[in-house]
């Protein structure tokens, strides 16, 4: 535990080295007004962000992407691939099977450069974003050498022209405010990153910085957090088809798509979408500045989902392993002190329970809607998978009952089975629990009310079948008072001994049986004639009755372990 928490820790270092590296540098290219010395800066810190190199850089000259510097050969098939480059970054494959990628460094009035990165293999998606992120630099250092540029001509022109000079010192001013206010922006969120304030915090300083209201939501259009006026109450959501669509639609954009009255940008900080943040914007007054903060604020709500998902996986990977050494045997002060660290308190009365839901394997999605269940009925419970089945390892006496009501409500189905295991004083007794509870969920899955929750105290007669030591004389004494219908069923691929026990566990009632059975009552006497006939039993005899109603149930419980023994 402490080396995946040390492994952590350098890995947010390194994270955060060299995003103060690209600070730094971004400083650096933002104090240059040469272009070219721009896209050498940029060239030369590709390096340090990983397995990388920079392989040519262009300028955007004339209408036309030129290779810088411009003493470099020209004509070769990489130079030929980049100028046919559209608008967006691009995958570039050459002959020698490297990976290659064209970062078009994008700034006002549209494309100004390319930096193309090459390496022996894919960089991670670390790794990817950290380069995604200095050509953003890149492109604002070059939009912002081109503002001084364009502030010099203009400066000239004002010499030529005192008609021309009102309207270049408004654009300067313009430009002036622009910048300061993107400065603000970059200000400001970066405290709200640094308070840890959160989605809460996040969205009311946008609120601040754009007048407008926001809305974030999750990527299935769940409010996670509202500032400002006119919060819709109940919050509206669209369906899950909709939504879809919609997030669809926002990916293949470059900026943030106008939907109605509001302008939403996608949370995601690689391939996968984790939320949305919206401007609740009804008279279209967004501009610019807007747009640019809005952008601002996702990128900055990005690094904070995904560093929480990294904290998230790697707790659930300390669950899961907690949770396996215990079922399996482990020594109590170990425990003890694990299950600390986990926040999750050990001492005091535990019972294993394992739940397993006929059609669902034990997935992710399962073991999510299982902690949510558990959080609705407040358990204090360890969680993870195992075997199939989803272990939880519960502090007092769980309401199987309950659980498999909340967990009905999570899946949609009332298919599945919670059982639980004998009660533990200490972690040394939880694997005895979980080979209780593991028997009771078999027991019950192969009884004939396989569904809902059951406990290893209450199996009652079930306990003592289900023991491996006196297997043998469970199946002599099945086969002494149950093997002319058991050979019957074989040869003619019948059903008599079900229907015997069906009708033993419905107390004789012919018309619960028939329906239990799905067939019907005359279908039903004939069966139990031809028992009759095969056995010789007198089921009014309470002697011979309780017999073969012990033996059908022994049956049922060895036609579970010879099912569990195949492969």
């Amino acid at each position: 535990m402490v080396s995946d928490a040390g492994g952590l820790d350098s890995w947010a270092r390194a994270q955060l080295s060299n995003l103060y590296g690209l600070f730094v540098l971004s400083m650096m290219m933002f104090d240059t007004r040469d272009a070219a010395k721009i896209l050498a800066l940029a060239a030369t810190s590709v390096s340090s962000l990983g397995p990388c190199a920079s392989e040519n850089t262009y300028l955007m000259v004339d209408g036309e992407l030129v290779h810088t510097p411009s003493d470099q050969p020209v004509g070769s098939e990489l130079d030929l691939i980049v100028s046919e480059l559209d608008d967006h970054d691009s995958a570039v494959t050459l002959s020698d099977g490297k990976w290659r990628w064209a970062f078009l460094l994008r700034g006002l009035s549209g494309v100004t450069g390319c930096l193309v990165v090459v390496a022996v293999q894919e960089p991670t998606v670390d790794e990817f974003f950290l380069l995604k992120t200095l050509g953003q630099q890149t492109s604002a250092a070059l939009a912002n050498a081109a503002l001084y540029r364009k502030e010099h001509e203009q400066r000239v022109e004002l010499r030529r022209s005192n008609d021309e000079r009102a309207t270049v010192n408004a654009q300067l001013t313009t430009t002036v405010s622009r910048l300061r206010q993107q400065e603000q922006v970059h200000d400001v969120l970066s405290r709200v990153t640094a308070l840890g304030s959160g989605e809460p915090g996040l969205a009311h300083a946008l609120c601040d910085l754009t007048g407008l209201p926001v809305a974030i939501e999750d990527r299935f259009g769940n409010l996670r957090a509202w500032a400002g006026a006119g919060r819709p109450d109940p919050y509206p959501k669209m369906s899950a088809r909709r939504q879809e669509d919609l997030l669809r639609r926002a990916a293949r954009l470059t900026r943030p798509l106008r939907e109605r009255d509001r302008l939403i940008s996608l949370v995601k900080p690689h391939h996968e979408v984790l939320g949305v943040i919206a401007l609740i914007d009804p008279d279209k007054t967004a501009r610019d500045h807007e747009i640019f903060t809005l952008e601002y604020g996702t990128t900055v709500l990005a690094l904070e989902l995904a560093h929480q998902r990294s904290l998230a996986e790697v707790e659930l990977r300390l669950h899961r392993d907690l949770v396996d050494d215990l079922v399996v045997g482990t020594d109590n002060e170990s425990a003890y002190a694990r299950a600390d660290a986990l926040g999750h308190d050990l001492r005091g009365p535990h019972h294993v329970v394992v739940v397993q839901w006929h059609g669902l394997q034990a997935d992710e999605a399962m073991s999510d809607a299982t902690v949510r269940a558990m959080a609705e009925l407040e358990w204090k419970a360890l969680c993870a998978r195992r075997s199939g089945v989803v272990v939880l390892l519960v502090n007092g006496n769980p309401d199987g009952e309950a659980l498999f009501r909340a967990m009905t409500r999570e899946l949609g189905a009332d298919t599945g089975v919670i059982a639980i295991g004998g009660r533990c004083a200490t972690p040394d007794e939880l694997p005895r629990s979980f080979t209780e509870a593991m028997r009771t969920l078999r027991i019950r899955q192969t009884s004939h009310a396989p569904r809902g929750a059951a406990l290893f105290d209450q199996l009652g007669l079930y306990r003592i079948l289900d023991t491996g030591d006196s297997r043998g004389d469970v199946a002599a004494f099945v086969r002494e008072w149950l093997g002319g219908l058991i050979d019957y069923d074989d040869s003619r691929s019948a059903d008599m001994v079900h229907t015997l026990s069906q009708f033993l566990e419905c107390g004789g009632n012919y018309d619960r049986t028939a329906t239990a059975l799905f067939i019907h009552r005359s279908t039903l006497r004939y069966r139990l004639g031809r028992i009759r006939k095969i056995t010789g039993f007198d089921l009014g005899d309470v002697e011979t009755r309780l017999n073969v109603h012990v033996a059908t149930r022994a049956w049922q419980v060895l036609q579970g372990q010879a099912g569990e023994a195949q492969p």
